[in-house]
């Protein structure tokens, strides 16, 4: 699923109409969806009463289609017009007509009026400003939104719905205006935005629906940010012939551990395991080989050297290299720690020498102290996945934590390309980006996930993945949508992560 900026998803608006959609099919499309999900969300409508915000665009008008259909429907429902004149306005006339009531702040500049409609609705339809350019929240407009957000505090059971975002909102880059309310829905039209899934607009906009509403879809072939989704991980996760055995589904390298982090070696490892390769091989450094091997009794290990800290040696490379030729994927970096010393071990397996033969997967520490060697990437002369986190990233790049974090998929992709390698940018909505210039959006946020060892973990899933036969994209796209939604449902009791569909169970 295509997820858009404000000025692509103009530009569909604009093709659609070319190709015999006009925008006030567009909107009655989307007004009638809506209220189909207003309607499914309270399993019926006739009785309930519904306040439909009405602002002056297009997402105004598409409220007060929403509202015509829902009074048809049974509800009672009144549309209060902010920033919208009644004037010779087609949409709001077919309102009316239909039964609904009406009231504006010109006719109720206390808002007494409007406080009790708060008062008394079940729910309330937020279709003020849409995805057109953001603008500050000032005078009424802003008074009736922090109003809105005191009334969702008295009264916790009354449901927000919002249209494409949150009033307040900015759909590009999910600032948000200090009045913008929290929604429980925010139903966008045709396609996400990239704004949804960038805080603290991700947090404000509650679940996220996408509703079609008639845009062709072969208009938006050219746009090269994806959302995933389970129906597109599952098309791409391998397949286990019933006649294969252990040597069918490849052999993964992990090194990693040391003295003060031998907890990573074995979460990457049990990460690595749990996704089905065949066979998975821990290197270690030799003084913490003993811990390992009584916890791992599956995975078959190689001590390495390691220095008087308990970390690898960089004489431990020529043993690595000459049994390179029984693995299939190498995963290297977690729990290393950093010194001189391990840089290089890097430059000596990574750079220097034979190129190797196989894909690489490059994480934390791995990431860390090979940023201590100069221009790195042009000595990776094989497909690389790197797996690092904002600060991670920041240090390899010598972009602030800031901002990476306000541009995750422009510097995922920006990096990419330069280091041409997969990049998985972790944390809230991970992004992966390839060096082909197309970014994957993981539609999970968990605060579960903000655990040490839990990154040990999904660098495991990857390599494992990637063991099985996918490609460095499609086992990272894989890897982090599977590895958000299983912690998802794992913690689910504990933890409210924000998503934009149903997570399946166990």
């Amino acid at each position: 699923m295509k997820i858009v900026t404000i000025e692509q998803m103009r530009r569909l608006e604009e093709a659609s109409a070319s190709a015999g959609v006009s925008t006030d099919t567009l909107m009655e499309n989307a007004g009638l969806a809506v209220a189909r999900e207003v309607r499914k969300s309270l399993g019926g409508v006739a009785g309930s009463r519904i306040l439909v915000l009405v602002g002056p665009g297009n997402n105004g008008g598409d409220g007060l289609v929403v509202a015509r259909h829902l009074r048809r429907w049974g509800a009672e429902v009144t549309v209060y017009l902010l920033l919208r004149h009644r004037g010779e306005d087609p949409k709001f006339q077919a309102a009316l007509e239909a039964g609904v009531s009406s009231l504006s702040t010109s006719q109720d500049p206390d808002l007494g009026a409007f406080e009790n409609e708060l008062a008394n609705s079940h729910v309330v339809i937020d279709a003020v400003l849409g995805t057109g350019r953001a603008r500050p929240l000032e005078g009424m407009l802003s008074e009736a939104m922090l109003r809105l957000s005191a009334a969702k505090v008295r009264r916790p059971g009354m449901t927000i719905i919002s249209l494409d975002l949150p009033t307040g909102m900015d759909a590009d880059t999910g600032r948000i205006d200090t009045a913008c309310p929290k929604a429980d829905i925010t139903v966008t039209f045709g396609y996400p935005k990239v704004g949804h899934f960038r805080s603290p607009g991700a947090e404000k906009r509650g679940r996220l629906e996408v509703l079609d509403i008639g845009i062709p879809n072969y208009l938006a072939h050219d746009i090269n940010l994806e959302l995933l989704t389970g129906r597109w991980v599952s098309s791409k996760l391998p397949t286990r012939p019933p006649d294969g055995h252990k040597g069918t589904f490849g052999h993964v390298l992990v090194i990693a551990g040391s003295r003060n982090y031998p907890g990573a070696a074995y979460l990457a490892s049990q990460g690595a395991a749990r996704v089905g390769p065949g066979l998975v091989t821990l290197a270690s450094p030799q003084s913490i080989y003993p811990i390992l091997a009584s916890k791992l009794t599956e995975v078959i290990h190689l001590p390495l050297p390691d220095d008087e800290y308990g970390r690898f040696h960089p004489d431990g490379v020529e043993i690595v290299r000459e049994n390179l030729y029984q693995y299939d994927i190498l995963l290297v970096g977690c729990g290393f720690g950093r010194s001189e010393g391990l840089a290089e071990f890097l430059r000596r397996l990574l750079i220097e020498g034979p190129p190797l033969s196989l894909p690489v997967v490059i994480d934390a520490d791995g990431l860390n102290n090979l940023s201590k060697i100069e221009d790195w990437w042009d000595g990776l002369k094989f497909p690389a996945v790197l797996t690092p986190h904002p600060g991670e990233m920041s240090t390899l790049t010598g972009v602030s934590v800031p901002d990476v974090q306000s541009s995750r998929t422009e510097v995922a992709l920006e990096w990419a390309s330069r280091w041409n390698a997969m990049v998985v940018l972790k944390g809230a909505y991970t992004v992966v980006a390839s060096p082909a210039g197309v970014c994957h959006v993981n539609p999970f946020a968990n605060p579960a996930l903000a655990s040490g060892g839990t990154g040990d973990v999904l660098t495991g899933v990857i390599a494992g993945l990637m063991a099985q036969g996918l490609s460095p994209e499609d086992a990272s796209c894989c890897g982090v949508y599977l590895h958000g939604c299983r912690m998802r449902w794992a913690t689910r009791a504990l933890w409210r992560g924000t998503c934009c569909q149903p997570c399946p169970g166990p």
